[in-house]
């Protein structure tokens, strides 16, 4: 049997400390190649300090980060510029720009990250490309004012996306949307993961969310999502991992977690959903 790939992301007893507070407390794991990882946990558990460590955007006070093998620790800034170049991310409440339209938005990493090297004439088809693939081809002269809340949340998985990235993090993609919107949003999201066959980290507090990325996959036939089981042949392999004062507190697929006797862990799950 081959050796598997080296992981995309791996955390080596990551330790984040601002002053005297503990966001992050010896957290490690890895993330391989098409391996969707969904990172549930209360507010102030770590989750999006966990995110900008990936990105390089929070030293850790002690342990290692390596993004595509590379010790981002190590890293000065212009080399995290290049490794950033392939990692989407979606911020929380989207962080688009207010004061550009929508194609200005989603082409500002195309224009601003020299080491992905768009040619001028091929940004404008790669930014319609984006916005037609998360089914808003006709927002380009808009501005995010212009749009529901929904739609900006998708205008900005298009600028997460449009660099193809080979590692994409979300950061509560769904906070604050309803139902049907949502739902909308996590088929995009596996869309993105299943076309490209991307790394995708997501943080969340909604298991539904998880519950999809665990166990449906996009078909690109049909143009929907279709139930698939978590891990079989074909199908990307979900982990879930727990937050709790910084510390990681499980890892493991699905059927684990919802077997899990922790109380902490029982508050995000439901178990007959």
């Amino acid at each position: 049997m081959a050796d598997p790939a080296p992981p995309i992301l791996r955390f080596e007893n990551v330790s984040v400390v601002f002053d005297d507070v503990t966001a992050l407390s010896k957290v490690s794991f890895e993330a391989r190649q098409g391996e969707s990882r969904v990172i549930l946990g209360e507010a102030g558990s770590g989750k999006t300090v966990l995110l900008k460590a990936a990105l390089g955007l929070v030293k850790p006070t002690s342990g290692k980060v390596y993004v595509f093998g590379r010790d981002l620790t190590t890293m000065r800034e212009r080399e995290l510029f290049e490794i950033r170049s392939k990692i989407g991310m979606l911020f929380q409440e989207s962080a688009l720009f207010d004061s550009l339209t929508i194609e200005e938005n989603v082409a500002y990493p195309l224009q601003n990250q020299k080491s992905i090297s768009c040619p001028p004439d091929q940004v404008r088809p790669r930014v319609e490309e984006a916005l037609k693939f998360v089914e808003l081809g006709g927002t380009l002269a808009k501005f995010p004012s212009e749009l529901s809340g929904g739609m900006r949340r998708r205008a900005a998985i298009a600028r997460t996306v449009v660099t193809n990235p080979p590692l994409t993090l979300y950061d509560s993609p769904t906070a604050g949307l309803d139902p049907i919107t949502a739902y909308t949003i996590m088929e995009l999201l596996i869309k993105a993961r299943d076309v490209a066959q991307t790394t995708t980290l997501l943080v969340t507090y909604r298991y539904q969310d998880g519950n999809l990325v665990a166990n449906f996959r996009y078909n690109s036939e049909q143009g929907r999502l279709e139930r698939a089981h978590n891990g079989d042949l074909g199908n990307p392999r979900t982990t879930f991992m727990a937050l709790r004062q910084g510390s990681l507190i499980f890892e493991g697929d699905q059927h684990s977690l919802e077997a899990s006797a922790d109380p902490y862990v029982n508050k995000f799950v439901k178990k007959h959903s």
